[in-house]
């Protein structure tokens, strides 16, 4: 049996069945691991000795009769932006190269406690900034069903190392689309939460208005446990909301009958890759056939969406990233005659051209004289933005639409186009805008073979409603069981 390529409620009942021990597992995603990654180039950094003795501990307390949760003994891995305490979290930045956190995130304690396996960091594009995987400063990941292609980002390593069974699932971040649009382009499942729904201590941060960490997994139900175990109040962030969490899986019910679903009508213009035209309009056609209700809705600021998400998330950016100046941690330049050159020598050596280029545009749109009129239109057209989305609510349960406008592009496409590298989150912007919950989950593949994500989106603190929607069309169909063909 190839156990790294089973899900992890699969797993669970084989471990509480004692078929198969938390070692087996581990090494079977290690093996995994040392036979591919050369191809696919997910992981930062291996824990792999580390892995095997957690996977020993929660084999030990199988074995003494404890009752354990669905993650028990599952090997997982994280996004390098998580901290883990006494493990390397470089952000994939030449800047915190040699960076080992003190201390464990939020969600990477609750994991601990959970009895979850940590097998490794993965790549991302540099401090999350990216669509592609391609900023990262140490390598490119590769997209598994296509290696001349990327895997999206910038939680590429973690959507590409679910896809190539290099990992159980893996938690990436989401600010602009980081979790969906790369789920979509390795045909994973990939949920960002509601803005407060899970704790980001412990997350470096990018744009903390718009920052979540979420679950990327192989299908929803592993995606429903994966989000009860990190989801919950936390006084250490205090965006954190103390709302109750429910049992996400008395959520999948194969039912839509009675839903109301909104097709929105500008997120299928110019521009849409017929091929996830094609699908995502037969997805909508399935869930009519099942018993949903659609009706065509309208988000009419969606057209600002890019451009006032590359004011906000660049004016955070730049406030965020001015702590890195190579005086407590991380890179510094060896270049310098006093303490202001050894900041500008830091900085600019230790930054990437994608992170650099986003702190002089957010340093420039927060300077004196240009505040009133970029950030603070911005800040009041992101107000309208909302207001679209409850609006529509009122008359809709969920809003299905293409997670990207086109399926995974060329490694090297896009990286000298910023503008057309920014448009691939076109689809996924408006969601980190508004706080709202959304799940991407795989509804077909191109011509070419290449995966095609679904998006539906909720109201706020509704996520449950999106695993139904979402497990209901999984349940009917069997694009998430398609696998890359990848061999070592």
């Amino acid at each position: 049996m190839e156990l790294y390529k089973l899900t992890a409620h699969e797993l669970r009942d084989l471990l509480r069945k004692k078929e198969v021990s938390s070692v087996e597992i581990t090494k079977s995603i290690l093996d995994r691991i040392s036979e591919i990654d050369s191809q696919v180039q997910s992981y930062i950094t291996v824990t792999g000795d580390e892995a095997v003795k957690r996977a020993q501990e929660i084999d030990d307390k199988i074995s003494a009769g404890e009752q354990l949760s669905d993650l028990a003994g599952i090997p997982m891995a994280l996004k390098d932006n998580i901290c883990t305490e006494n493990v390397l979290t470089t952000c994939a930045s030449k800047m915190l190269y040699n960076f080992v956190p003190p201390y464990n995130a939020t969600v990477t304690k609750k994991l601990n406690e959970a009895g979850a396996v940590l097998v490794g960091k993965l790549n991302m594009d540099e401090f999350a900034m990216g669509s592609s995987t391609e900023n990262s400063g140490f390598q490119i990941t590769h997209n598994p069903w296509d290696l001349s292609r990327v895997p999206g980002g910038s939680s590429g390593g973690s959507a590409a190392a679910v896809s190539a069974d290099e990992c159980i699932a893996a938690l990436g971040t989401d600010t602009g689309g980081s979790i969906r649009q790369p789920a979509s382009c390795c045909g994973v499942v990939g949920l960002k939460p509601t803005y407060g729904r899970v704790s980001r201590y412990g997350l470096v941060a990018f744009a903390s208005s718009l920052d979540q960490i979420g679950p990327i997994t192989k299908d929803v139900e592993d995606c429903a446990i994966l989000l009860k175990a990190i989801s919950g109040f936390d006084p250490f962030d205090s965006t954190s909301v103390n709302t109750e969490v429910p049992n996400y899986k008395s959520f999948l019910v194969n039912d839509v009958r009675g839903i109301r679903i909104g097709i929105p009508d500008e997120y299928f213009i110019e521009g849409l890759h017929p091929d996830v035209e094609r699908s995502v309009k037969e997805a909508i056609g399935l869930f009519s056939k099942w018993g949903a209700e659609t009706k065509r809705v309208s988000l009419p600021h969606t057209e600002y969406a890019v451009a006032i998400y590359y004011i906000i998330a660049t004016a955070e950016a730049s406030s965020n990233l001015a702590r890195y100046d190579g005086v407590k941690y991380g890179f510094r330049s060896d270049r310098y005659r006093d303490l202001m050159e050894m900041y500008t020598q830091t900085r600019a050596r230790g930054f990437g051209k994608e992170v650099k280029r986003r702190i002089i545009l957010g340093t420039y749109v927060l300077s004196a004289g240009y505040y009133d009129a970029y950030y603070r239109k911005a800040s009041q057209v992101r107000t309208l933005m909302r207001r679209d989305f409850e609006e529509v609510f009122k008359e809709v349960d969920v809003i299905v639409a293409p997670t990207s406008p086109t399926p995974a592009f060329g490694i090297g496409e896009k990286i000298e186009d910023p503008l057309q590298m920014y448009l691939s989150d076109i689809h996924t912007i408006p969601v980190n805008l508004a706080g709202i919950p959304a799940i991407s989950i795989p509804c077909g593949f191109t011509r070419e073979n290449l995966p095609i994500g679904l998006q539906i989106m909720g109201r706020p603190f509704e996520e449950g409603m999106l695993l139904r929607v979402a497990y209901t069309f999984e349940q009917n169909t069997d694009f998430h069981l398609k696998k890359p063909n990848l061999n070592g």
